[in-house]
């Protein structure tokens, strides 16, 4: 940003912004929602957790007849184009025109944070507040899912120690072990080293926390009960019989969910324009469903008559598997979908020479805007074929310029008949999200939204799999190659066929090719494996090698963080 004469504005950090606020006690920010301060437990003034029974008691009393707003956006750059950054503005602006709204959002993984990614508690004046408790070890959700996690994996690698009556087959275990921080040495392991005091050897490994199937167990659970339930059922691994092993049957269920009882209950935080916010859960995007907890969203709703919440990466992954798996078990459906986009990220897939040279991004160019619209028209198709009303919130940026800006919106309103708005929630908070919300809350009001899944669960795999890639992704078919198809043959033995689907693709590309950009037609997607996540309740099917445990960085964000004297803390966001 630069001033009239030319001059570059110093434009303060997001820490600098969050240390300006003076933050309401977590207590008052929540009374005039129904919470009381009996509803709350504290960890220390700005953060609490919100009871189980005041949920059912709030849900009692609203009837739970909030309205949703999904965001999602367009296939990001690997910068991001402000999903996060618009939930927050949006929530936030909701309230500023008179909306009671509730915001609801991941809480984030100390790998990302210490890796390439930094902090993920929004940005600007659309944050969510404490950010470097948020960013840090918050409640401790994240720890207690790890020793979780853990904790079933000790448990099996002690009984077939001991006596192994289950008949466990050491090499068809597929639990591995879990830790919260980017470490690629531990993603292959050898354990154990004989005899009776280091236990059977085996190959082993470790994956990122969040990456668990605890975490998607967790968020979609909406009781104790259910969680137990679903914490029971989570396969571990095959007998030599290939009969499957269950955390019931190594004997884990209790001892994971007392672990995890606290974890189940939903934080509660305040935006920098204290709008009360839930930060709750972060499951993958890929390997699971990618968007904050059941929980929340049951609390959310029954606090406010806005429900603004987040789906990881583009829409072809996040909302899709929202609308096709969340909503499901949610029992719900968004009453708008909001698809962020961004100049930068339309001059991305606009772009006529690869590798981008992202420096270029920043110059004007409306014409490789122009050409990036067919990824922007791809999703805004996939989420009418959901039968949900999109509005498309033109994410702007500094060095956006108004012609770049206003090709866009013309496009959207003229040749996609979309609803579209420009957004500055970045800059300016609430103030600067009035035109989207307006356009957001007129959706709500004068469309009628219903849901369409794209499959029924009583498909047979392979149809639920390529409606996805050829209805969503735009795959002319698929292929199944590796042990693909005997995984489909297997699952759809053991009755695992009525689950839905939770695909795993690259977020970099509509395709299973992160080169390709734009809308790509005419080629075929890979299955390479399909397993079952019983607990959580739906199957993976990947596309190509996931990374369940990133590595750090040439240079992590790590190496730039700071704490001086007086605990002001540098480099996290």
């Amino acid at each position: 940003m630069t001033t009239e004469d030319g001059d570059r504005e110093t434009v303060p950090t997001d820490y600098d912004i969050a240390q300006q606020v003076d933050m309401s006690p977590i207590g008052d920010v929540v009374e005039p929602f129904g919470v009381a301060g009996e509803d709350l437990d504290y960890y220390g003034a700005h953060k609490a957790k919100l009871s189980l029974d005041a949920i059912d008691r709030l849900s009692e009393e609203s009837g739970d007849d909030g309205n949703l707003v999904l965001v999602t956006g367009m296939t990001p750059t690997p910068k991001g184009e402000g999903k996060t950054v618009t939930t927050v503005g949006l929530g936030q602006t909701f309230n500023h025109l008179g909306k009671d709204a509730v915001t609801a959002i991941r809480e984030p993984s100390l790998g990302p944070v210490f890796g390439v990614k930094g902090g993920a508690a929004g940005g600007g004046y659309s944050q969510v507040l404490p950010m470097e408790d948020i960013n840090l070890h918050f409640t401790g959700d994240l720890h207690a899912l790890t020793a979780a996690h853990n904790l079933i994996s000790t448990m099996l690698d002690n009984h077939i120690h001991q006596h192994n009556d289950l008949d466990i087959a050491v090499n068809w275990i597929n639990w591995p072990r879990a830790i919260d921080m980017n470490d690629r040495v531990l993603r292959e392991t050898v354990i154990g080293l004989g005899g009776d005091v280091t236990g059977v050897p085996r190959e082993d490994g470790f994956i990122l926390t969040a990456a668990s199937e605890l975490m998607a167990v967790l968020c979609l659970a909406d009781s104790l009960k259910d969680l137990k339930e679903r914490v029971g059922r989570i396969i571990v691994g095959y007998s030599r019989d290939a009969e499957l092993i269950t955390v019931d049957d190594i004997g884990a269920t209790g001892a994971v969910t007392i672990l995890l009882r606290d974890a189940l209950k939903p934080n509660l935080v305040q935006t920098i324009e204290g709008t009360p916010a839930f930060v709750h859960g972060g499951p993958f995007a890929n390997i699971a469903h990618g968007t904050n907890s059941l929980i929340a969203d049951q609390a959310a709703f029954a606090m406010g008559d806005y429900v603004v919440t987040e789906a990881g990466f583009g829409s072809d992954l996040g909302a899709e598997k929202f609308l096709n798996v969340v909503c499901r078990f949610g029992d719900f459906e968004p009453d708008a979908v909001v698809l962020v986009a961004s100049v930068r990220a339309l001059k991305y897939h606009g772009h006529d020479q690869w590798p981008v040279d992202y420096d270029e991004l920043d110059e004007p160019d409306a014409e490789a805007v122009r050409r990036g619209f067919e990824n922007l028209d791809k999703h805004v198709e996939n989420l009418r074929k959901f039968g949900v009303t999109p509005v498309v919130a033109l994410n702007r940026f500094p060095d956006d310029t108004d012609a770049e800006v206003d090709a866009v919106l013309e496009h959207c309103e003229e040749d996609l008949d979309v609803r579209a708005a420009e957004s500055n929630v970045f800059l300016e908070g609430s103030e600067g999200g009035v035109d989207l919300a307006e356009e957001v809350i007129d959706a709500v009001e004068k469309e009628e939204s219903e849901l369409e899944y794209l499959y029924d669960l009583d498909d047979p795999i392979r149809d639920k799999i390529e409606a996805i890639a050829t209805e969503v992704y735009g795959a002319e078919r698929v292929i199944y190659t590796g042990e693909a198809s005997d995984d489909i043959d297997r699952l759809t033995d053991y009755g695992m066929d009525d689950m839905p689907v939770v695909m795993s693709k690259t977020f970099h590309s509509l395709s299973d090719n992160a080169a390709l950009k734009g809308a790509p037609t005419g080629w075929e997607l890979e299955i390479t494996e399909v397993y079952p996540s019983a607990g959580a309740g739906f199957l993976v099917v990947l596309t190509g090698d996931v990374l369940t445990l990133p590595g750090l960085p040439e240079r992590p964000a790590a190496a730039d963080m700071d704490i001086d004297e007086d605990g002001t803390i540098s480099g996290l966001f």
